[in-house]
């Protein structure tokens, strides 16, 4: 199991390497994480809804993402609560304080998912959540060591270089832990190191020294991990600004937005400038497109985005000539109006949309999780992605839909100047021709090279660095 000192130290990206890593050693490995926190989730191949870091490290690994990987998946809708997802479902919503309290309800089915990967696996990767030194959180604790102790599984520590007091993380970590938990720890790796790895060699003497813990590796920081999917918002890289840019692409980074990952594909595009809206910019009066992503909380998401001004900014890029598309709960937004009479993503209520489809939704009824693929109907662009959404969306212009599924059903709209889009659709983007067609309406060429062998590639050179820089075979001893 992989506990870090804090949140962001790695734990995702080091999982992923390893499990990639170990699978090109011929072994069967699944990733596992008890509890994640995230709003960039994955659909499986069951119909639930895992963390997209679980998704990633299972591709790692040349597997099938499952909701076992995941069994607990905390979605925040607010600054204090989120939904709950219990091995794929919706389970309930609650408060933080509520959480705490129902956390030891839901060990059993942290320990009925691990239990079956481990009956069809030679390893397991477990990744914690957080930090390994909350210990006012220790009590009915399923995500870090309460889930170490309730398995003996032998944990590594997992500290950041790069965000400063490395030591004093992995050392206070050592000196709050339990005794119990301590010795579940046989080691630590130090994560992101710039520069010469000699200059910390007495550091990690000094770490090794002051807990007894084995000294696992001094990772370099891996570039390459750029072009891996973030797993939080804040984790959401700045994009160079490219001169030579055919097309300028703008999101508002909203602060529920979710399903994120549907961006990076676009910005791994060399003739696109993708700008990433933040708080307290404008909305640059040359953008190509203005792109509303997915939201765990669309009300919410609305009131902030004209909170910002971002509102009077895209109604102005609208009549300037500009094209807009919404994904999701982008989508919901773009329409007349946006209720939710049962209070399902907050309080009851109905808002006025930004009325650029004449559309109207209310969010009721069972949240919708599918793999789905079919065409766009402007051209007949093939494309595969996934419905993660709950409401129901109609109105005038859903007589003009976006795309044609398999199955028969049209999804999403389009108005009748042709300029602005929704939909429903995690996930077209990553479709190579289909981005390629929407680049070309906006008068640029896509890269030639698939963006499914671009990840396939980062995660090789990921799980090349980690051979070079941990000791493997330490790990490997270390597991049961």
């Amino acid at each position: 199991m992989f506990q870090g000192t804090g949140s962001s130290v790695g734990k995702s990206l080091l999982v992923a390497g390893l499990a990639r890593a170990l699978a090109r050693r011929g072994l069967a490995v699944r990733p596992f994480k008890p509890q994640n926190m995230s709003n960039n989730a994955a659909v499986t191949a069951e119909g639930g809804e895992i963390g997209r870091a679980q998704a990633l490290q299972a591709r790692a690994a040349g597997v099938a993402p499952g909701i076992h990987m995941n069994p607990v998946l905390l979605k925040p809708q607010s600054e204090t609560g989120a939904q709950v997802v219990v091995q794929g479902r919706v389970h309930a919503t609650a408060r933080a304080r509520e959480y705490q309290a129902m956390k030891p309800s839901l060990m059993p089915f942290v320990l009925d998912s691990f239990a079956r990967l481990r009956a069809e696996a030679d390893i397991v990767l477990v990744e914690g959540a957080g930090s390994a030194s909350e210990i006012n959180l220790r009590q009915g604790d399923i995500a870090n060591m309460g889930f170490a102790r309730a398995t003996n599984t032998p944990v590594v520590v997992i500290g950041d270089i790069d965000r400063g007091g490395v030591i004093a993380a992995l050392v206070g970590t050592y000196a709050v832990l339990e005794l119990e938990d301590a010795a579940l720890v046989r080691g630590f790796i130090v994560n992101r190191m710039r520069g010469d790895p000699m200059l910390f060699a007495e550091g990690m003497a000094q770490i090794a020294a002051r807990t007894g813990w084995a000294p696992l590796g001094l990772v370099p920081f891996f570039d390459g991990a750029r072009r891996l999917p973030a797993e939080d918002a804040q984790d959401l890289a700045e994009q160079p600004r490219r001169d030579g840019a055919k097309c300028r692409v703008a999101v508002p980074v909203l602060p529920r937005i979710s399903n994120f990952d549907d961006l990076d594909p676009l910005a791994a595009e060399p003739e696109m400038e993708l700008i990433l809206l933040r708080p307290g910019m404008a909305l640059p009066g040359d953008v190509d497109l203005v792109l509303l992503p997915g939201s765990k909380a669309s009300i919410a998401d609305l009131q902030a985005l004209r909170a910002e001004g971002w509102d009077t900014d895209i109604l102005a890029h609208h009549r300037r000539g500009g094209r807009v598309l919404g994904l999701c709960g982008g989508y919901q937004m773009l329409g007349r109006t946006l209720s939710d009479p049962e209070g399902v993503e907050g309080a009851a209520g109905s808002v006025p949309g930004l009325g650029l489809l004449a559309v109207d939704t209310v969010l009721s009824g069972e949240k919708r999780l599918a793999e789905v693929h079919g065409t766009t109907l402007a051209d007949g662009q093939p494309f595969t992605g996934y419905e993660m959404h709950i409401g129901r969306t109609t109105g005038p212009d859903t007589a003009r839909p976006l795309l044609r599924l398999a199955d028969g059903r049209a999804d999403g709209a389009v108005s009748a100047d042709g300029r602005v889009a929704g939909s429903y659709i995690h996930g077209f983007f990553a479709d190579d021709a289909q981005r390629a067609a929407w680049l070309a309406r906006l008068g640029a060429a896509a890269a030639p090279a698939p963006h499914d062998a671009a990840v396939e590639a980062a995660l090789d050179g990921l799980a090349a660095h980690l051979e070079a820089h941990l000791d493997m075979g330490a790990l490997l001893r270390l597991a049961r």
